[in-house]
């Protein structure tokens, strides 16, 4: 049995164990693949492990030998399911890794924008406390979010994890979702969701359905106060909608750790937009959270020789 890691170097980049995986059978782990590269490294791969390499229709169907793709992540968007299931090929994925980590990552975002902590920690270190007349000092209004209500889009695991933080905050939680089932919530449809929120979060995937799911007219018809949150995939915003948005004041904030194109480029118009906090697709990347990913990743794979695939996509 062969196995293909085409990027690990996000997963792995030195702190956790590949031994687990290597034991399974021989295995080449690479940090990186251009996509002119993927074809010359599995082509003769029984199993193929990617995180953000693409595997479209094209390169799917020259791998004669390939039985399983597992991604090293919840998302799978960058394989073609459809071509991988016409050739028998099993995809699996790791559904509920990041739960704690992303959910804390988008309270982190909203905390920094309510809060302002990092700029106001730098501006002690550049000296405007110490010159400051008074024993206080803050440049930037603060918002407290109790009583605030909370609209989280996509109320799987994730957003249901970052509800309940929302609510120990002392918050109102309402929620938008294609499949609604859980009781203790209560759901709205999306237009009400975006007029009646003062924080918006988005925790669900992409797809045709979702692409611009937050576009100019959505952005319209929320509060001007309201502040966006979005750790989940950047398309699924219409980001010169949301920088005309922030710049002319029709909604107050967002915090984003995730942008239609990544690594963020210099012509991307959230770059020189007033109140837009951007981290570098980061939330998923807690040892913790990766630990799990490549747990759950052996165990799809010793699931699959044993015969009986677990987490699997296409079955």
């Amino acid at each position: 049995m062969k196995l293909v890691v085409l990027d690990g170097y996000t997963l792995n980049p030195g702190d956790l164990d590949w031994s687990s995986m290597e034991s399974l059978g021989e295995t080449k782990i690479y940090d990186r693949t251009s996509e002119n590269e993927i074809f010359d490294r599995i082509q003769d791969a029984d199993i193929v492990l990617t995180n953000k390499t693409p595997l479209r229709k094209e390169l799917i169907e020259r791998c004669n030998r390939l039985r399983l793709i597992s991604v090293l992540a919840t998302g799978y968007d960058v394989v073609d399911v459809d071509a991988a299931s016409k050739k028998g090929i099993v995809v699996c994925n790791v559904p509920s890794y990041g739960t704690y980590s992303v959910s804390q990552f988008a309270i982190a975002l909203l905390l920094e924008i309510c809060c302002q902590v990092g700029h106001h920690s730098q501006m002690v270190f550049q000296g405007k406390w110490t010159k400051n007349k008074d024993w206080c000092f803050w440049d930037s209004p603060l918002t407290e979010l109790y009583q605030k209500t909370m609209g989280i889009i996509g109320y799987g695991r994730i957003g249901q994890r970052t509800g309940e933080i929302a609510k120990a905050l002392g918050m109102h939680v309402i929620a938008y979702d294609k499949y609604p089932c859980k009781e203790n919530i209560k759901y709205v449809d999306l237009d009400e969701l975006c007029k009646n929120s003062d924080v918006i979060v988005l925790h669900c995937s992409l797809n045709a359905q979702t692409y611009h799911l937050i576009n100019k007219e959505r952005l319209k018809a929320m509060k001007k106060s309201a502040i966006l949150i979005n750790n989940s995939r950047g398309s699924l915003i219409d980001e010169i909608a949301l920088a005309e948005a922030l710049n002319n004041g029709i909604i107050k904030a967002a915090g984003l750790d995730v942008v239609s194109l990544e690594p963020i480029q210099k012509n991307n118009p959230l770059l020189h937009t007033k109140n837009c906090f951007i981290t570098p697709h980061m939330s998923w990347g807690s040892y913790e959270a990766r630990k799990r990913i490549l747990n759950s990743t052996v165990k799809n794979i010793t699931s699959f020789i044993a015969g009986h695939p677990v987490n699997q996509i296409n079955d």
